[in-house]
């Protein structure tokens, strides 16, 4: 935003038109629109298909045709798995290509496809963009900041322990996502002497792996007090290791993201705080940036769109509560 000043205002007209219900239709073009969507979405989180779904019905709404090829893989697929539905889904040339950005390796397909120049390339789930890319950049960069969202959770979670806490971190997969969720979150706290990191595990966003690393932590450090899950899935895994130890109402527990599995945890009383995306902002600013792009007004398109966060934990009144889901889950509930 410094380097490119223009972006601020850019950014912001952005944001006020996703929160906006739609303007009136545009007049589409005879050939329906190819749009090809690989994502992480076999995970408790509802994230991704919450965003396939808002992405779908904003343009219904916009009155474009389209068809939308949808590519499920788990966290933690292998690359060359990856690799092989990325080829699957560019074989039936879509206009438009919705991918993520969270290992090395994603680098070097995301890459390959720049170099080609077409399809456009949208990066969901990432709000910083590479450098190293310089000017040849994807046509758009969509998430929630996650260092935002981990700098709001570290706010809410800190009043809750007091300035002292014997933590155990829970990792995703290695990358891009574990850094910004996982690593701030102990750079963030690094000032503070009372917070202390017993240990940390990756979990591959497996519930049964979070589990288990939550059960051997416990076993050997019964002093943890604080356990920091990067998503939602971990963060089921280390309620149910909690359970089963009957220490449900000893150990601080976060969620990551905030969606349905993660509400009714937190009603529940088997997690205790969440930063809640405003979940389906996602879908509908792909929506609008694939929009402006058919109606030749890309110049209104920045280059990052990132959405709004709330944080929740058991006190949120159940009126602000239903305020923020009927928000956040407006196409996809």
């Amino acid at each position: 935003m410094e380097a490119f000043p223009e972006q601020h205002q850019l950014t912001k007209s952005f944001a006020e038109r996703v929160r906006q219900p739609v303007k009136k239709q545009v007049t589409s073009k005879s050939s329906p629109l190819r749009i090809a969507m690989l994502t992480p979405d076999a995970q408790a989180s509802d994230y991704w298909w919450r965003n396939r779904i808002s992405l779908t019905r904003r343009l219904q709404e916009a009155g474009l045709t389209f068809s939308l090829t949808s590519y499920s893989f788990q966290p933690a697929t292998t690359i060359r798995q990856q690799e092989q539905l990325l080829a699957d889904a560019l074989r039936d040339d879509p206009d438009y290509l919705i991918f993520t950005l969270n290992a090395l390796r994603h680098r070097v397909l995301v890459e390959k496809i720049l170099a080609r120049g077409h399809p456009k390339l949208i990066l969901m789930n990432i709000t910083t963009p590479l450098k190293h890319w310089a000017h040849n950049q994807p046509f758009f960069y969509v998430g929630f900041d996650h260092r935002e969202g981990t700098q709001r959770l570290k706010q809410a979670i800190n009043k809750m322990t007091g300035p002292t806490a014997n933590y155990l971190m829970l990792y995703g997969t290695q990358g891009y996502v574990s850094e910004v969720r996982g690593d701030e979150f102990i750079q963030l706290n690094a000032d503070m002497p009372g917070y202390v990191l017993s240990n940390a595990f990756y979990t591959d966003v497996k519930r049964d792996k979070a589990q288990e690393a939550v059960l051997r932590s416990l076993a050997a450090d019964p002093s943890i007090n604080l356990i920091y899950a990067c998503t939602t899935d971990i963060a089921l895994g280390a309620a149910d290791a909690l359970k089963q130890l009957g220490k449900e109402n000893d150990i601080v527990i976060n969620g990551w993201g905030g969606g349905k599995a993660e509400l009714d945890a937190i009603a529940d009383g088997r997690l205790d705080v969440t930063v809640m995306r405003m979940n389906d902002d996602n879908g509908i600013a792909i929506a609008e940036a694939i929009r402006l792009d058919q109606e030749n007004k890309t110049d209104q398109i920045p280059l990052i769109y990132s959405g709004d966060f709330a944080i929740v934990d058991g006190q949120t009144p159940a009126t602000r509560l239903e305020q923020l889901k009927a928000h956040a889950f407006r196409y996809s509930q």
